[in-house]
């Protein structure tokens, strides 16, 4: 009974997880984060054409491939129009990335996804669930993630402008908080979607875990053909490599109120960081650093 009224509760949880993770990414930016994209047109116009037409590309031919059903085919649209997480800023700093273009690129990331994925999920929901399976996104629940996303930012923002030694001082311990507690959401998931898990994983499981990695893959290597730097394009592939799969799982829990539609970004959030490092270590060629390239 615990068990039971414990997984009840993960959608407001998965909510308290995604305002939190969001202001700890407020906490983290200033208006110079945006600014600063004008300094490297090209990298930024790369990044989002990646992250907002080819990836979503990518995932309906990979859906079509291993024939996903259709709510694990909008569950996975919903992860591949979701914005670059926190998690790539780190994975960013440790293998040498330009950390400060990927604080830039998740910031108008994710003020771009209060557009891009609400549509492309409407668009997934139009062209996979025919059934009925799943409701389409309302202007309602657009506006409820609109304010999920918004607001905790700004107040992150706002409160690093007025009150900068209490923001230096949460960063870190905000993003840690935020990562245990998505780490748990993450078995509370699982736990929850078990049955389905184990009846789909055979084909859901390698649709995702190949999503992920033509999504570094692609970040770093197109961009290397298009005359980016390695710490540029490690920013990149980073960026649009590593999701934030709490809002995806959020709005396919909470906002969509369909649990199936989380099981994609849950698989991907236990997987991810694993494959994260070892394209660090395979692919960029290099052990996990302090020192990162910031120009």
């Amino acid at each position: 009974m615990a068990t039971q009224n414990l997984l009840a509760l993960v959608p407001t949880l998965m909510m308290l997880c995604l305002g939190l993770m969001m202001f700890g990414l407020g906490l983290s930016l200033t208006v110079a984060d945006f600014v600063r994209l004008k300094s490297h047109p090209k990298a930024v116009v790369l990044a989002l054409a990646l992250q907002i037409f080819i990836l979503p590309l990518v995932c309906y031919l990979l859906i079509v491939f291993f024939n996903l059903t259709p709510i694990y085919a909008v569950g996975l649209m919903l992860l591949a129009a979701s914005p670059g997480g926190i998690s790539a800023n780190l994975y960013s700093h440790l293998f040498g990335g330009n950390l400060a273009m990927n604080i830039s690129l998740t910031a108008i990331n994710t003020v771009l996804s209060i557009i891009t994925l609400p549509l492309i999920a409407n668009l997934a929901i139009e062209f996979f669930a025919k059934t009925g399976q799943v409701v389409p996104l309302q202007m309602s629940k657009v506006v409820e993630v609109i304010v999920l996303i918004l607001i905790p930012v700004s107040i992150g923002m706002f409160a690093r402008v007025k009150a900068p030694r209490f923001a230096a001082v949460m960063d870190k311990p905000m993003k840690v908080f935020s990562a245990v507690l998505l780490l748990t959401l993450m078995g509370l998931t699982l736990m929850r979607e078990w049955s389905a898990l184990q009846q789909y994983f055979t084909h859901l499981g390698p649709a995702v875990l190949v999503f992920n990695i033509i999504s570094l893959l692609a970040g770093f290597y197109v961009s290397r053909m298009v005359g980016l730097d390695k710490p540029m394009a490690t920013a990149i592939s980073f960026e649009i490599g590593i999701h934030n799969a709490a809002l995806a799982m959020y709005i396919g829990m909470k906002v969509l109120n369909n649990p199936g539609l989380a099981l994609p970004s849950a698989i991907y959030s236990a997987s991810m960081l694993i494959v994260a490092a070892l394209f660090g270590f395979f692919v960029l060629g290099r052990v996990p650093q302090s020192r990162v390239a910031t120009t």
